[in-house]
């Protein structure tokens, strides 16, 4: 007698799936909105887009395209140097020495060349060699004396403020340098320098050619090498990266060295420029510097900022700068506008950062 089939016959359909894993709040993705919020240069860039739209409006000048080649050379000058300034305030330090050092290079590679009758090529070398120095002295005296980067560099910036004046006024009884329009090598490095070409009839300045490159590089050299990673690293915390293997002294001396850097070139353009340096000049502009930086998202603490940030943080110095005077405003109001910017900016940048990491 065969034995009645108790199991039911098959139906062709796959097993029921086991439940999904719920997520908890440390497994859940970000939305896409809150990982570009948490990107550094994304308030700025609100803000040099809003900034953008308002003199857009207000100034008409600013629509024509060589208005806009001027407003980006004003914010190449700026850009330049705010760049490696940021890069240091990621690694956690600062400069204030970084005005007067740009005419310190330019006068100390001016003097150099017209004393010595030289070609103007031997003082850029030289000026780059005494900008470097003047960096690694900061770097060093930070990380071998433990002294807050704002003091040390606070005394640089006195000490370079007075030997500017001193030494131009010893060597030239002026005191500016004398012009050094007619010297050899003096065409071949303003080509170099402070040279322009034509952009669809528009003249534009070299110098905003080398600032996009620039920050190209400094990008590239935070988010694609170990160096950058060591510039986070230390910012955040110099001990713990100490205790992982990080060279802090080296990245620390390094970074200051790139502010000697970035001087030496701005200071390279500004002779070349202008043929002859005025030696009390730089005189309030690392504070330029170091506002583009931080509306550009770089914190004052370290550990936290980007090289396209300060870009945007420059562009609106520009805007701003040109955009007054395009607008026929009085340029007394200049300096109370930008510090309404940096206000504003470091709020909007505050409040992307929370946003972005409220759950």
């Amino acid at each position: 007698m065969a034995m009645a089939q108790t199991t039911a016959p098959a139906t062709g359909d796959a097993p029921p799936a086991p439940p999904a894993p719920e997520k908890d709040g440390r497994t859940s993705e970000r939305s896409l909105v809150l990982r570009l919020l948490a990107r550094p240069e994304v308030g700025v860039l609100l803000g040099a887009a809003a900034v953008f739209v308002f003199f857009f409006a207000t100034a008409p000048a600013v629509r024509q395209a060589d208005s806009m080649a001027t407003i980006l050379y004003q914010s190449s000058t700026i850009g330049i140097m705010a760049l490696p300034v940021a890069l240091l305030m990621i690694g956690g330090e600062f400069d204030l020495s970084a005005g007067v050092a740009v005419v310190g290079s330019a006068l100390a590679a001016s003097m150099l060349s017209y004393q010595l009758t030289q070609n103007v090529w031997v003082g850029v070398v030289f000026a780059l060699a005494v900008s470097l120095a003047i960096g690694a002295f900061n770097g060093f005296m930070v990380v071998r004396t433990g002294l807050p980067s704002f003091l040390v560099t606070l005394g640089t910036f006195l000490i370079l403020q007075g030997v500017n004046l001193a030494v131009t006024k010893l060597i030239t009884g002026n005191v500016a340098t004398d012009n050094i329009s007619d010297m050899d090598g003096f065409d071949q490095a303003k080509s170099v320098f402070a040279s322009s070409f034509d952009l669809g009839g528009v003249e534009v300045k070299i110098t905003v050619v080398w600032w996009l490159a620039f920050a190209a590089l400094a990008t590239w050299v935070l988010l694609r090498t170990k160096f950058g990673n060591w510039t986070f690293a230390v910012g955040g915390s110099k001990e713990s990266a100490r205790a992982v293997g990080v060279p802090v002294d080296f990245t620390k001396i390094a970074l200051f060295m790139a502010v000697g850097f970035g001087a030496w070139f701005v200071g390279m353009h500004q002779l070349f420029s202008f043929n002859t340096v005025q030696s009390g000049e730089g005189v309030g502009q690392e504070l330029i510097y170091i506002a583009a930086a931080v509306i550009g998202g770089c914190l004052l603490t370290g550990g936290y900022g980007s090289a396209v940030g300060p870009v945007f943080g420059a562009f609106m110095f520009g805007m701003v700068q040109q955009g007054i005077v395009y607008a026929g405003w009085n340029p007394d109001w200049f300096k109370a506008f930008l510090g309404v910017m940096l206000l504003g900016a470091t709020l909007v940048n505050l409040w992307v950062r929370r946003t972005a990491t409220r759950r």
